[in-house]
């Protein structure tokens, strides 16, 4: 269907974020900074992961999909978001916004989805140690993360396409740096309950499984490790779920917090600036939990930096 009821429309207005003309030149510069600083921590992670034996494990090879997902994560958002600050036309076209709301759809799930896949693999490490290598082979751990991407893919497809059934009424400005679903569903003049429908359903089912197979995970790990009589041992084994469990707590804090907050349901710059919190700051920060919190991590690292094998 054509999109809206005026053969003239084309294109929505990206409004940004509500920052003073005078101040945009700062922030450009800061969130250029950002993002140069998220593509080049978590470049450095894939590339310590893949390149270090002793990293060939299924702990990093999950970690490494993580930070390749970061990467394309905040690349839907961000280099658009630059563009429309340096230049006074912030329109994306009807297409591009479609195809940004399906990416950023994608990697958020596919976030979901792979710190759900971690901690499956924490569980697996502490509950069953003897059997860690059976069950975590890398056949199965490929076959984990193509299950993530399909699952994630076809949700953000099955959006797509029932975004293409909506007729879009003037103005057709976004109070957003993209294209977010629920802001983009606002501005339609047709009917749209199916599209909410699905979109709740999909945000229970998609973020809310993977974060009860999480606490659900976690407690079986809580357990076992009390069970274990020394505390070395205990400490041990709590220390290769704390920078998991970290990155678990930055991403559901940050983006249950923009999407419960009492302006969540409203067209408001201040839910679109919280968003920076979820779509900028818990990329750039992942690699650095991981740097600082994992002895394995940086000693790759330093190999890689100083070229040694």
């Amino acid at each position: 269907m054509e999109p809206g009821n005026d053969t003239q429309f084309s294109e929505f207005i990206l409004l940004g974020l509500p920052i003073e003309k005078d101040l945009q030149p700062f922030f450009f510069g800061f969130f250029l900074s950002m993002y140069l600083i998220t593509i080049f921590g978590n470049l450095l992670i894939i590339l310590a992961t893949t390149t270090d034996s002793h990293l060939h494990t299924p702990m990093y090879f999950f970690l490494s999909n993580l930070s390749f997902c970061d990467m394309l994560f905040i690349t839907t958002t961000v280099p658009k978001m630059l563009v429309n600050m340096q230049k006074q036309n912030k329109a994306i076209s009807y297409t591009g916004c479609l195809t940004q709301m399906f990416f950023f759809l994608l990697f958020t799930g596919l976030d979901d989805f792979l710190l759900a896949v971690m901690a499956y693999d924490r569980l697996v490490a502490i509950c069953h140690p003897l059997h860690y290598m059976v069950i975590m082979n890398p056949k199965h751990c490929a076959l984990l993360v193509l299950a993530c991407w399909s699952l994630t893919a076809l949700h953000s497809l099955l959006h797509s396409l029932m975004m293409l059934h909506l007729s879009f009424c003037a103005p057709w400005e976004i109070p957003h740096f993209f294209c977010d679903l629920n802001q983009i569903i606002q501005l339609a003049c047709s009917d749209f309950i199916i599209n909410y429908v699905v979109m709740y359903s999909g945000a229970v089912v998609l973020g809310g499984g993977p974060l009860a197979w999480i606490l659900f995970s976690y407690s079986k790990i809580i357990s076992s490790i009390c069970v274990i009589s020394s505390a070395q041992g205990k400490y041990k084994a709590f220390s290769t779920c704390a920078s998991h469990l970290s990155i678990v707590s930055l991403f559901y804090g940050t983006s249950v917090g923009v999407y419960l907050s009492p302006t969540a349901s409203y067209n408001t710059h201040s839910n679109a600036a919280a968003s920076v919190m979820y779509t900028m700051v818990t990329p750039m920060l992942n690699p650095f939990i991981y740097s600082l919190r994992n002895k394995d991590i940086k000693g790759a690292l330093k190999r890689f930096l100083m070229g040694n094998p």
